[in-house]
């Protein structure tokens, strides 16, 4: 998979999405991205609540919030990661 600014776990089964993101910002990091987009969908707000539990358990992740309304709003969270 290309690690790009973003990405997209629309494609995941549920039960998947966890876990995509935690690998996604694993090579993110390494890549050294400072600040990323997960694309989680607004639906029900599922998806976003565990994406935001996985990022606050995380000690690499300085800060995560909305992204801005022009990038998907409360449906993006958009993470700042520490620096290696």
């Amino acid at each position: 998979m290309a690690i790009e600014g973003h990405f997209d776990l629309h494609t995941f089964a549920p039960r998947d999405v966890v876990g995509a993101a935690e690998a996604y910002l694993d090579e993110a990091r390494r890549l050294g991205f400072r600040e990323v987009r997960l694309i989680h969908g607004r639906g029900k707000g599922v998806q976003r609540a565990a994406v935001r539990r996985m990022l606050a358990a995380r000690p690499d992740v300085i800060s995560f919030a909305d992204a801005p309304a022009h990038l998907g709003g409360w449906g993006a969270t958009v993470v700042e990661l520490a620096p290696l």
